[in-house]
């Protein structure tokens, strides 16, 4: 039983899901619109350039036929736009008619006229134009156009009237002009959009859903789709499914605004919904872009339906905007107060941390010496073992020298060759040579330690002052005088004494490669020292 009642449960939740999968999301929907809205004035900018082309075609036509017909796609086109504009252009082909001598054109104009008339809300004047014209006189198209006429017109009268009598009076008339419509249309869209009104009003919308979604399943104009959407969301209305109204009211508004028209019923609808629904804000913006509309186009029946309920909207929508603002101000102190707790927090947290930062650069900065101190310890270890490896060599080396150059001295005076010992002591040679092995064995020695040193001291100089050994030299004098600097040996004296030179010659040497260091030449031989 509880697996049963487990499965059955589980059918009701995916039916659900799919049911709602199925049906459109008026939200997506509605973003659309929004998105429509903010690029409303790119819409009308191609009205106007689709306007001003015709109106020049209209300038430049050399025929009375080919300005009516212009003057007769102005007035279409400014009829749901700009009412004014359109009675101006319905004038114009009344001219071009007179001018063409074609009687018959006379009943269309003043269906024209009577129609435009009712855009701007001028319903007995439209009606007054209307009663001249004799139904059995005109041509079928223009009789179709004639009830359709009639029958927007008295369904306006009835919008617009308060008192229940004549209100009932003009739905009796619309429904009569309606049928009149059926009786005359052959079958098609127009056909079909009042075959589904019908239903709508003799409360069967279920019949009337069905054949409007096929008809958006055929090849429609913009302006029949806008009427089959708006004919959804009445069959809707009727039904009580308010999410499936706001979708198709949005879709209609979508192509109102896209066409685009300024005389439309969708979106002030609309924001009555959305208004009932909790939108403010949605409802705020969509009804003052019917006001804008509706003033714009001289729509008189709009713009009573804004004003109607403007100020409801605009009334709540001034109260919220006061409560958020108050909300703002309470969250603004409440801020104000953290702000300030937080910048306590940070001034204790900044000089606890600056405490720290303080105990741990001293730590730094006692390592980093001793780590200086290691490496000088080190590195003079490893100087001490490879110069005293060095000296003892050379000590020997040098004993073994001298123990020779005795005994070839001996042999000189055993031979008594007296002219010959006294040159050979008087000779300088032997410690020329020497001296120069001593160099070499320096040289080598030191490029052991410092395999880098030559490269990195002349980074220290500028390019016309760098210094390179001769071919055949390891080290020549300059290079050897601050080798001996990074060794730690600084005193002039002990410089020139090394390299037996003066010490003239020795500061001379030092001054000259210091002014061309290219940093602080002050600090040139500590630089030396650290390299």
């Amino acid at each position: 039983m509880k697996h049963h009642f487990f499965w059955l449960l589980a059918g009701m939740i995916l039916f659900t899901l799919s049911v709602k999968a199925e049906q459109p999301s008026h939200e997506k929907v509605l973003e659309q619109l929004d998105q429509v809205i903010t690029q409303k004035a790119l819409y009308r900018a191609e009205r106007e350039r689709t306007l001003l082309q015709l109106k020049q075609q209209l300038h430049y036509a050399t025929t009375e036929k080919e300005k009516y017909n212009l003057s007769n796609e102005l007035f279409n086109l400014y009829l749901h736009y700009q009412a004014d504009s359109a009675l101006h252009y319905i004038n114009k082909k009344a001219e071009y008619a007179l001018l063409l001598n074609k009687p018959e054109l006379n009943n269309e104009i003043i269906i024209n006229r009577a129609e435009v008339m009712g855009v701007m809300g001028m319903y007995s004047e439209a009606l007054d134009e209307l009663q001249q014209i004799r139904p059995a006189l005109l041509s079928k198209k223009n009789l179709i156009y004639y009830y359709f006429t009639l029958r927007t017109c008295y369904g306006w009268l009835a919008d617009y009237t308060v008192g229940r009598e004549a209100k009932q009076k003009y739905l009796q008339q619309t429904d009569l002009y309606r049928d009149s419509i059926m009786n005359n249309i052959d079958s098609c869209v127009d056909r079909n959009i009042v075959q589904a009104e019908r239903y709508i009003l003799s409360s069967q919308p279920d019949k009337a859903i069905p054949m409007l979604n096929q008809m958006l399943t055929t090849s429609l104009d913009m302006k029949q789709k806008a009427y089959v959407n708006y004919t959804l969301s009445l069959a809707y209305e009727a039904k009580n499914e308010t999410d499936m109204q706001i979708y198709y009211l949005a879709q209609t508004a979508i192509i109102d605004l896209s066409m685009p028209v300024r005389e439309y019923a969708s979106l002030q609808k609309l924001a009555r919904i959305i208004y009932r629904h909790g939108d403010l804000k949605r409802a705020y913006s969509y009804l003052s872009c019917s006001m804008e509309d509706a003033v714009a186009c001289n729509a008189r029946l709009r713009f009573a339906e804004v004003t109607e309920f403007y100020p409801i909207i605009d009334h709540a929508y001034s109260q919220k905007e006061a409560q958020e603002k108050r909300m703002v101000v309470i969250l603004l102190v409440g801020m104000g107060v953290l702000a300030i707790l937080l910048i306590i927090l940070a001034l204790y947290l900044y000089y606890g941390l600056k405490k720290l930062s303080v105990m741990r650069k001293n730590l730094y900065l006692s390592n980093k010496e001793l780590q200086a101190a290691n490496m000088n310890l080190a590195q003079t270890g490893k100087i001490k073992e490879v110069y005293i490896a060095r000296y003892l060599d050379r000590c020997v080396s040098y004993l073994d020298k001298l123990e020779q150059y005795r005994r070839s001295l001996e042999k000189l005076a055993m031979a008594s060759r007296i002219d010959d010992l006294f040159k050979a002591i008087r000779s300088e040679q032997f410690l020329r040579d020497e001296r120069k092995n001593f160099y070499n064995e320096f040289d080598k020695s030191f490029l052991e330690l410092f395999p880098n040193f030559i490269a990195d001291f002349n980074n220290l100089l500028t390019d016309e002052g760098k210094i390179y050994p001769k071919p055949g030299e390891i080290l020549n004098t300059e290079l050897r005088i601050f080798a001996l600097i990074r060794l730690g040996v600084t005193d002039a004296n002990r410089i020139a004494h090394f390299l037996g030179y003066s010490l003239a010659t020795v500061y001379n040497y030092r001054s000259k490669i210091r002014n061309r260091a290219k940093g602080n030449k002050d600090n040139f031989e500590q630089t030396v020292m650290e390299l």
